[in-house]
């Protein structure tokens, strides 16, 4: 700290809230104390790399809060022209877009490096790239003779990108209700006991689209899409099911949901007897990175007193906040939201799949640049803790969407998240061990171990169809290429343990839901 030049950083932040947002949401900053001079100071000495607490966005304008769609992108691409900033392969990002979306927020756009764009995580994070979707395909849009025919090109590969991966449409529940009819539940899942999730009517949309996004099914609307509108269904439900404790908000992104859409779901739980098994009430969301400033208008302040209600009748808030890179929690709006969500009573925790030129790199040879990538969530961890924010987890990317593209082999997944671990104190690590959905659960890889001169993988359920497998440790056989733990082979030869009762169980799934739906 002593050779580090100082900032004025009662300067900075007189600067960069007005810019970057509106006039009250700068007096929600000051008059709240929202940001210590100090903390900023030192959060841009130790990371500069990824700060933007001194970044002067006012040189790169962006006319719109939101660019969303083709015409959205192609207006973002002529501001970024008439900045001097030309973008290659457009035919190319605008198949990508027609097969999955676009959206991007004012607000993200900022946080990116305009100077450096092609290798900044947030770019690679909310832009289409070149090499995303195969070559054929893009050759075969690229050569069509007219809008139709490229649209009809999108739509027809878009029906094969595996949208609802891990068979994820076997979770959804059901109950008898008091007139002794069947319910299905279709905006829920409850493949785990203690968690439900819901997908609320409200919460269908994001604010800006990951390229990598694992639920592009949901967000791009498909026919099978989850879509809860029945509240009260939810509750009826949970009191058959004590089991569960902890309710989770998703989507799409929770921060759409409204204080009175919320309050439905969540008022019984402080109130009514029959739901006291109910003790956290979790939003999964992206709001801190992609428009932080929504907590900061006071159009937000009675979701906040929703919160901190909840929290006085012994419930608990947790923001399941997805950050990928350090980069996204070094500026003034982020800070300042994530400080008033927990004036409010809220937990934060943060999460987030291991994405290829997001948070784990490789030379253009294809060999894993393992310093570069776990010093990103090293750091990214040590801010966590600096803004404390628990460090829930890092996941593998799922098998859905472009996931050829976007994922790491597992053990390269592996060498990272075992430096990062070593490397971090135990107070700043994740909560488990790097892990991969399939259908029969979450599998952690918990490291690697060599029997008669054969390296395997040793692995772990953390969560799983049938709880009791957590209990049992299994091997597979180490594997330097795949990217997929359904293609890893058991050690000992045969089926893994689970592989009898798994099939069992999701016929079983498969049949109720075809007879009730």
């Amino acid at each position: 700290m002593e050779n580090t030049p100082e900032t004025d950083f009662s300067e900075t932040i007189e600067l960069l809230a007005p810019q970057d947002v509106s006039n009250q949401t700068s007096e929600t900053i000051r008059r709240e104390e929202l940001l210590s001079e100090k903390m900023l100071l030192r959060l841009h000495s130790l990371y500069p790399a990824s700060s933007r607490l001194t970044q002067k966005s006012h040189l790169f304008f962006f006319a719109e809060e939101q660019y969303a769609g083709l015409s959205g992108f192609r207006q973002l691409v002529n501001e970024l022209n008439e900045q001097g900033i030309t973008l290659d392969s457009i035919a190319e990002r605008e198949l990508f877009i027609q097969v999955y979306r676009f959206r991007v927020t004012g607000h993200l756009l900022k946080q990116i490096d305009w100077n450096s764009y092609a290798k900044d995580p947030l770019f690679h994070l909310v832009f289409p790239q070149p090499g995303m979707i195969n070559e054929q395909v893009v050759a075969k849009y690229i050569g069509a003779s007219s809008a139709l025919e490229r649209t009809s090109i999108a739509q027809f590969y878009s029906e094969h990108t595996n949208a609802h991966g891990s068979k994820q449409l076997l979770n959804k529940p059901w109950f008898t209700n008091a007139q002794g009819e069947v319910e299905v539940l279709p905006g829920s899942q409850h493949k785990y006991p203690q968690v439900q999730l819901i997908f609320d009517k409200q919460t269908q949309h994001c604010f800006s689209f990951c390229t990598y996004c694992f639920r592009h099914g949901q967000v791009c609307q498909d026919h099978e899409m989850l879509v809860q509108e029945d509240v009260a269904q939810i509750h009826e439900y949970l009191r058959k099911h004590t089991e569960v404790s902890d309710l989770l908000i998703t989507g799409g992104d929770a921060g759409y949901i409204t204080k009175d859409r919320l309050a439905q779901y969540v008022r019984p739980l402080k109130d009514d007897p029959s739901l006291k098994h109910i003790r956290t009430v979790r939003l999964g969301s992206r709001l801190l990175t992609f428009q932080p400033e929504k907590i900061l208008n006071h159009r937000y302040d009675e979701m906040l007193e929703l919160f901190a209600d909840l929290q006085r009748n012994g419930l608990t808030v947790m923001w399941m906040a997805h950050f990928s890179t350090p980069n996204e929690l070094l500026n003034a709006s982020t800070i300042a939201a994530i400080r008033r969500l927990q004036k409010h009573g809220v937990t934060l925790r943060g999460q987030s799949p291991m994405i290829r030129n997001v948070n784990i790199f490789f030379d253009e040879e294809g060999n894993l640049l393992a310093d570069e990538s776990a010093k990103s969530w090293i750091d990214m961890a040590k801010i966590f803790g600096t803004l404390q924010v628990g460090f829930h987890s890092v996941y593998c990317a799922r098998q859905t969407g472009e996931f050829s593209y976007f994922s790491a082999p597992l053990s390269d997944v592996h060498r990272v998240f075992e430096q990062v671990y070593r490397e971090l104190p135990s107070v700043n690590r994740p909560s488990r061990h790097v892990s991969m959905t399939i259908s029969a659960g979450k599998v952690s890889m918990i490291g690697t171990v060599e029997i008669n001169g054969r390296k395997a993988f040793a692995l772990k359920f953390t969560e799983a169809r049938n709880m009791k497998w957590i209990d049992q440790v299994f091997l597979a056989e180490y594997d330097e290429t795949t990217s997929r733990i359904d293609q890893l082979k058991p050690f000992f030869g045969g089926d893994f343990f689970y592989c009898d009762e798994l099939k069992t169980i999701e016929t079983e799934l498969a049949e109720n839901l075809d007879k009730y739906i």
